[in-house]
């Protein structure tokens, strides 16, 4: 593991293939942006209010207590993009395309160090460039995306460390590692990777403590370092804030283990580990009900890497018991297996809305590096066989990664951007709102009412009310927020994020000449994400 790779002439075409691979995952992550999904969701707009009155006021957050409470390094990065393009769907979500798009690099780096072949890494780039999973949260203005991202290029250097000694590799990792804790909740338990790692590198390096003591501690020095920030907030200024709301869907909460935690592990933990292969998660925000968050072909290639992995492990700790056998492999099989086991713990240790591709996006490095594996057995078998055993081989893999792909791309950029299911799931109703109200001339008088408590600030109107709130705010003339005192001017339109009959026949009733207007945004092509507004003309002289 530790051997330094030789350059051959055929390095440049593998440079080439990463550059398309990389090139196509950006491409399949910007396209229409601003159409699909359908909407823009109300968590992911709550980030982009955040991010406004950040740049406004200039006080940018280490954590927003709002929604739940959020890490603030994302919204952060999505004020800087938001001030570049605008309070737009690109702006928000620009950041989420980008860490989507570097986590392939990421997978193909970690991937060719753990495996000592390029073509290794390249397999991987290729499975999570494609992956509906992968592509779809690239296209989420969610702070989850950063998890695959900070893992990938972590352990990427923490491994590259491990072969050249490195202290400088360890340093870097170490920082990398230390920022998760500025990002997604899931990314609290990634320290038990390491801990879960540390018997196999005792076991596979002789000496290991005396000859990298040193390495670990410049690792824990750089993690400190980065995490330092949040560490102050969460354990000494707010630690209301570490538990989060993840408190209130814990097993082990009585009320949710109902007094056997046991019992429900078990149920967690199973439904948590079908979702790859046979039942997925039944959000469409994350995934394509009712299908496993995997394609066939890479699920296949997945789980055969994943039995091959605990088959391996089994033989190498046999070995080194009954003959003091020190094989590094061991090390990169407790590496796979416990990042697995370790990034599912924040699935299987709730017990909402399971299985959860969200709170489980960190096993995204190492499914997709066992999936390579298995396609990299296909690859070495193929190049050391005859030339028929060659040819049957060879196309095997290409028509299981071309399928993989056509697979992938057709579900999300046909059959879910046209469900109407999926718009609903994302609330496109809100955000074909913002657009109608964007469309509208300068001089009519826009009267947004969010709810009947009449709030107008951002911090109390209600989460449904952030993407009319995000996408319009200072680009729409005449617009307000209605309130109790609000005096309605005409010409107007008054628009009810959630419209109540009782309340249109109320302004009906004041305004007699006023109308209702249904509109359509979708056009004939998708049903859904319709809405009424009420018409209040001008009067006639």
């Amino acid at each position: 593991m530790l051997e330094r790779f030789s350059y051959r002439p055929h390095h440049i075409a593998t440079w080439i293939a990463l550059i398309v691979i990389l090139i196509f995952a950006f491409a399949v992550r910007i396209y229409h942006i601003e159409s699909v999904p359908a909407g823009l969701y109300p968590d992911e707009a709550a980030n982009g209010v955040d991010a406004l009155h950040a740049l406004e006021t200039g006080q940018f957050e280490l954590f927003y207590p709002a929604n739940f409470g959020r890490e603030g390094l994302f919204i952060n990065l999505q004020a800087l993009s938001i001030a570049l393009f605008g309070n737009t769907i690109t702006g928000l979500k620009l950041w989420s395309i980008l860490f989507g798009t570097l986590s392939v690099l990421g997978i193909y780096l970690l991937g060719k160090e753990l495996f000592h072949r390029r073509a290794a890494g390249i397999l991987a780039a290729f499975m999570l460039a494609t992956s509906y999973w992968a592509i779809n949260f690239s296209r989420i203005g969610f702070r989850a995306i950063m998890t695959t991202f900070l893992l990938t290029f972590s352990f990427y250097f923490f491994f590259r460390g491990l072969r050249t000694r490195s202290f400088r590799d360890f340093l870097i990792a170490g920082l990398i590692f230390g920022l998760g804790l500025h990002t997604y909740i899931a990314f609290r338990v990634a320290p038990l990777i390491l801990i879960i790692l540390l018997p196999a590198l005792l076991l596979s390096y002789e000496n290991f403590l005396r000859r990298f003591w040193k390495h670990a501690a410049l690792f824990i020095l750089g993690a400190f370092i980065a995490s330092a920030p949040m560490l102050y907030h969460f354990f000494i200024a707010h630690p209301e804030d570490f538990a989060s709301r993840s408190s209130h869907i814990s097993v082990f909460s009585p009320d949710v283990n109902h007094g056997d935690l046991l019992g429900t592990l078990a149920k967690t933990f199973s439904i948590s580990l079908i979702k790859y292969n046979f039942f997925g998660d039944q959000n469409w925000r994350h995934n394509y009900p009712p299908y496993p968050i995997l394609d066939p072909f890479v699920g296949t290639f997945f789980l055969a890497g994943f039995l091959f992995i605990i088959w391996q492990t089994v033989i190498l700790l046999g070995r080194r018991i009954r003959e003091g056998d020190r094989d590094t492999r061991l090390v990169t099989d407790f590496f796979l297996l416990g990042s697995f086991f370790a990034m599912l713990v924040p699935e299987f240790l709730t017990d909402e809305g399971l299985p959860h591709a969200l709170r489980s996006i960190g096993t995204q490095m190492p499914v997709f590096l066992m999936a390579a594996l298995a396609a990299f057995w296909i690859l070495k078998k193929a190049l050391r066989s005859q030339t028929g055993a060659r040819v049957a081989l060879l196309s095997i893999l290409v028509i299981a990664l071309g399928g993989s792909a056509l697979f992938n791309l057709t579900k999300y950029f046909v059959f879910f951007a046209q469900s109407p299911v999926a718009g609903a799931s994302f609330n496109d109703s809100y955000t074909n709102m913002a657009r109608y109200l964007l469309s509208l001339p300068a001089d009519i008088h826009k009267y947004v009412l969010a709810d009947e408590a009449g709030n107008s600030d951002r911090f109390h109107l209600p989460v449904f009310a952030h993407p009319v709130y995000y996408l319009t705010y200072r680009r729409v003339a005449h617009l307000e927020i209605v309130q109790s005192d609000t005096i309605l001017r005409r010409p107007g339109i008054f628009l009810m994020l959630n419209y109540s009959d009782r309340l249109a026949e109320q302004i009906r009733g004041r305004y007699p000449d006023a109308t209702i207007k249904h509109i359509d945004m979708n056009g004939p092509d998708r049903s859904g994400g319709a809405f009424d507004v009420i018409i209040l003309p001008e009067i006639k002289k």
